[in-house]
């Protein structure tokens, strides 16, 4: 499945959130803004589904990672 998901240039809220290593309602969270702290995460909508571009997801991660 990582093969897979590391080829496919569209991503689900699933295949994001196993990315992200964090549960589908909290990356449906960071979709609309309601995350403290973070910007949203760029997205397009098909009916009802949300789906993500994954250079999108790789430029907002680098974007957001924090130094400690």
């Amino acid at each position: 499945m990582q093969e897979a998901m590391s080829k496919s240039e569209i991503l689900t809220i699933r295949e994001v959130a196993e990315v992200l290593r964090c549960s589908k309602a909290h990356v449906s969270n960071v979709l609309r803004g309601r995350v403290e702290g973070l910007p949203k995460l760029t997205h397009f909508s098909l009916g009802r589904r949300k789906l993500v571009r994954r250079e999108w997801l790789d430029t907002w991660m680098e974007q957001n990672k924090q130094q400690w």
